[in-house]
């Protein structure tokens, strides 16, 4: 996965950058093992410099995407999301990955639902500015299991937010992503944005104890890097959220933690190093209900359940 950041090393990195983090890691973010440990100094450094690089040579846009709805939390990136059924007077949800909830790494079949939470978000506005903090009630669901997600449930309203800091969510798309679309990754850890084009789609994408299905492969022009995780993946024609993004290979090994490996329907197994990936979102909305409550059985709702 692309990998939670310490917070100590957050600071550090994102002051020098001009910026604050949310709130500061706790220690399961300081230990975590495998996959998420913390990156060393060394490589984030060589990574952010390298995604500067990578920033000056991306495509041209046919329309602008800014940082507007997303968030930076202490460890990850994530965004403010609505379904198109939600309504201003419903609490909003932030979108992030599983691997970033304060909570722990839930292990393979492990679903968190609806678990108290009080972590903090720095709300950006578009220019990538932080402009305020949301809190949230509760991890409303968060699972690692056949995707890679996380959606906290926060104390303020759309409308509440929309009012106090001129931000409106960003709406998740109900449609299956298409191969070819022209995305942007909006990491709101970094304040950087990653422009490419959905590749095609993995069948199973493995990744030491973990199995996602269906995922999305970028093209190689998106280089994301540890603090990316739980970045929105916008539809640039739409504006819309089509996907979170996760991981990536990073040394071209097989199927290791940092290293996912390609899966297809008859176990033929496919490394590529250096592209990464995004779980898609569409799958989400079937399973919100009136009130922005996760119901997860509403027909069409295909989540995993505790």
């Amino acid at each position: 996965m692309k990998k939670p950041l310490v917070g100590a090393l957050f600071a550090v990195l994102l002051l020098g950058a001009g910026t604050a983090p949310a709130a500061a890691a706790t220690s399961h973010d300081a230990t975590a093992p495998g996959t998420f440990k913390a990156a060393s100094a060394a490589r984030v450094a060589a990574d952010a410099a390298s995604s500067g690089h990578a920033a000056t040579q991306t495509k041209v846009r046919p329309k602008a995407i800014g940082f507007a709805g997303t968030v930076a939390l202490s460890n990850c990136s994530g965004s403010v999301v609505r379904t198109p059924d939600s309504q201003p007077g419903d609490p909003a949800l932030v979108l992030s990955n599983g691997h970033c909830m304060e909570s722990g790494f839930p292990g393979p079949g492990e679903v968190v639902f609806n678990q108290p939470s009080t972590r903090s978000f720095t709300l950006l506005n578009a220019a990538g500015s932080g402009v305020g903090t949301v809190r949230a009630s509760k991890i409303a669901y968060g699972t690692m299991t056949d995707t890679d997600i996380s959606v906290y449930q926060l104390t303020s309203t759309y409308a509440q937010i929309e009012s106090t800091y001129g931000i409106k969510a960003l709406e998740l798309n109900t449609a299956h992503p298409v191969q070819g679309t022209a995305i942007t990754v909006v990491s709101g850890y970094w304040k950087r944005t990653y422009s490419c084009n959905v590749d095609g789609f993995v069948y199973r994408l493995k990744e030491g104890e973990w199995t996602w299905k269906d995922s999305v492969r970028y093209t190689s022009a998106c280089q994301t890097i540890g603090g990316t995780s739980g970045s929105p993946v916008i539809d640039n024609a739409t504006g819309k959220v089509v996907a979170v993004n996760n991981t990536g290979n990073e040394d071209g090994q097989e199927c290791t933690d940092n290293n996912p490996c390609e899966v297809d329907e008859n176990g033929q197994v496919t490394v590529r190093e250096g592209i990464n990936y995004a779980q898609e979102t569409y799958g989400i909305v079937p399973c919100i209900g009136a009130g922005n409550v996760f119901d997860l059985d509403r027909e069409g709702c295909a989540l995993p359940k505790p």
